[in-house]
């Protein structure tokens, strides 16, 4: 039985990767290789020219500047409140703070979807559709964020909090300073986590964007309009160049994404 685990484990990673890996590849394909029999997993011919095609014939360049632009202010702003509120909620003792918490928490049964209509009439009529706000707006507040956080800060003995205020320590300062950087494998974990869920939003974009000049890139990579006739190569190579900075960055903070999962504070 043990010996099946590798080979199961191989068989579900295989499934999981071979999108991705026939997304590179179909971004190098001729015009013949989509209308091939049978079908092809490599190029015959590898061509860069769907990559060319996909920045020229498109305004592919301001959807990604528009995606990155709203998710790396959504992601500082989300994580900015996440980090105080639950610094405030691990660490200060206030009438009805355990309510309070638990009426944040409780937010996470709501849908999305069932506030999605009632959102966009508040953004609309708070002016800001078209905007960056507007765009990531309904992302600022993540409640499952605030309950990590809080369950890592709580870990942490107020013994040190104590010691610091005493010496002249700011709340400010202790947490930057000292907390943040105790929790830096769960805090980088979950930033990343929002970067690439506000990133690859779909539909609320949709909604509150009507120029395609404030498009973002997985609204616009549906309007570039190569499939109409079978001409596949410039989505794919679209599709690959947003896969790629989110790649590297698990790549690259692999490590720190292990830590967080297997991360203890014994506290003193």
């Amino acid at each position: 039985m043990k010996k099946l685990v590798p080979v199961a484990a191989t068989l579900l990673s295989l499934v999981v990767v071979f999108p991705i890996l026939y997304s590179i590849s179909a971004s190098f394909f001729s015009f013949s290789d989509f209308t091939s029999i049978p079908a092809r997993l490599l190029p015959a011919n590898p061509t860069f020219q769907n990559y060319v095609r996909a920045f020229s014939e498109s305004h592919l360049a301001r959807f990604l500047a528009n995606s990155l632009a709203s998710a790396t202010v959504g992601t500082t702003v989300r994580m900015t409140i996440s980090i105080v509120s639950a610094y405030v909620f691990a660490f200060y003792t206030f009438k009805g703070k355990d309510i309070l918490f638990v009426l944040l928490i409780a937010t996470m049964l709501l849908p999305n979807d069932a506030l999605l209509i009632e959102n966009f009439i508040t953004i609309r009529k708070l002016g800001l559709t078209d905007t960056y706000v507007g765009i990531i707006s309904t992302s600022l507040l993540a409640p499952a964020h605030l309950f990590i956080l809080r369950q890592y800060f709580k870990m942490v003995s107020k013994e040190y909090r104590e010691a610091a205020i005493i010496e002249g320590c700011s709340d400010f300062r202790f947490l930057t300073t000292l907390l943040v950087p105790i929790s830096q494998s769960v805090v980088i974990t979950l930033a990343l986590q929002s970067f690439t869920n506000i990133f690859n939003d779909y539909l609320w974009p949709l909604l509150v964007t009507n120029s395609e000049s404030m498009r973002t890139v997985q609204v616009g990579i549906t309007m570039l309009g190569f499939s109409e006739n079978l001409d596949y190569g410039p989505q794919f190579a679209a599709i690959t160049l947003l896969m790629t900075p989110i790649l590297i960055a698990f790549i690259l903070l692999n490590k720190k994404i292990k830590e967080s999962v297997s991360t203890r504070f014994t506290g003193r």
